[in-house]
């Protein structure tokens, strides 16, 4: 699905894979509902939890009809 991306991704990379800006990517690391961490003033996104956070909401989508 991302094998272009490196197992830790950072905002940039985010935003490409769910193709979304960078206000909603820090407002979705601040909500807490993306595993991540800070490296001084840098996010550090694990690759997987990007994939969990996709499936987690396919299965809300799927359950919400």
């Amino acid at each position: 699905m991302f094998n272009d991306y490196n197992d830790l991704v950072n905002v940039e990379d985010l935003c490409e894979m769910l193709s979304i800006g960078k206000n909603a990517a820090y407002k979705l690391l601040a909500s807490g509902d993306l595993k991540c961490f800070r490296l001084k003033r840098i996010w550090k996104i694990p690759k997987q939890c990007v994939i969990n956070y996709i499936l987690n909401q396919s299965e809300y989508i799927k359950n919400k009809d």
